[in-house]
């Protein structure tokens, strides 16, 4: 049984879906589609940037959303290949979400780039920071942020893999709990190059805002069901779509459940589409009996 999973933010780079773009009309007609649906070229972002550009909040998110499309469309057309769940990490969901048939690619990335913009604009640059932790479990790590907190904002943000935990909230709270974590055994807390605290309380007002724009996009039956970051679990009702993706604005990723779910469900093989092998090396980490397989390439789409 397959799982198509969906790279989110951080997977970007300057030439990320060229090769398909050159070589198959659907893919360039993608970037077309995204370009005329934003007023932007998206292409000349996702081939050239320049990295900058790419790292912009609200670039970043339809660029990936983007490439990733793209790179599935081809999937689709090429080998006819279908998946039994799909599933993204944070934006990543957005583009599961089009492959499963519930949003049109020209409503997600016009709404990823607004999401973009109010998650970045929900914190002031330099409020808020995010931290990865490497060596506690979550629930360790929740209680450590619980105690470094002292009244402001930090938790636990994304459940990336077993030992690999990345908080978010206030700058001094996220440092105070990093700080607290190596005290307590962690290996590593590495502050992280965002512009935001995501998937924090703080992120609180992009959600309500990104409910606004989700009210007048129309949501479509699932062909496939959608694996949620909210719930780490499938969910095939289009009714819950918008209140799934405005809470995933400020909850926590729990993609290691979200994999390990998968897994219970029968899924053998998770096929990561889009920019970069991040997700396909958490699988790594965290499967016990299915592998991962990358597809940002056309050596990735021979091999699949």
């Amino acid at each position: 049984m397959i799982a198509f999973i969906f790279p989110g933010q951080g997977s970007q780079y300057a030439g990320m879906g060229r090769v398909f773009a050159d070589n198959f009309p659907v893919a360039r007609q993608t970037f077309v589609e995204a370009s005329d649906t934003l007023g932007l070229d998206m292409a000349d972002l996702c081939f050239n940037g320049p990295e900058e550009a790419l790292r912009l909040t609200t670039n970043t998110q339809p660029a990936i959303l983007t490439a990733s499309i793209a790179v599935w469309r081809v999937v689709q057309q090429e080998i006819g290949l279908t998946a039994a769940y799909a599933a993204g990490h944070s934006l990543g969901e957005y583009s599961a979400l089009v492959a499963a048939g519930a949003l049109e690619f020209s409503d997600a990335v016009r709404t990823v780039r607004q999401r973009g913009a109010f998650m970045q604009e929900a914190v002031p640059v330099g409020v808020g920071a995010m931290a990865a932790v490497i060596g506690l479990d979550g629930e360790e790590l929740a209680a450590v942020c619980r105690e470094a907190a002292q009244g402001e904002v930090v938790a636990p943000a994304n459940f990336n893999s077993p030992g690999q935990v990345v908080i978010a909230g206030h700058a001094e709270a996220v440092e105070r709990a990093s700080a607290l974590a190596k005290q307590r055994g962690a290996k590593r807390a590495l502050l992280l190059p965002v512009s935001a605290p995501f998937h924090c309380a703080l992120m609180a007002p992009a959600g309500e805002r990104l409910r606004t724009v989700l009210a007048g996009v129309e949501i479509h039956p699932l062909s496939v069901p959608v694996v949620t970051n909210v719930e780490a679990e499938p969910n095939i009702d289009p009714v819950r779509v918008r209140e799934l993706l405005v809470a995933q604005v400020s909850a926590p990723v729990r993609w290691e459940e979200s994999v390990r779910r998968m897994e219970e469900l029968g899924v053998t093989r998770f096929i990561e589409l889009g920019p970069g092998k991040v997700l396909t090396g958490l699988i790594k980490r965290i499967a016990n009996n299915a592998a991962g397989q990358g597809v940002e390439d056309l050596a990735g789409l021979k091999a699949l």
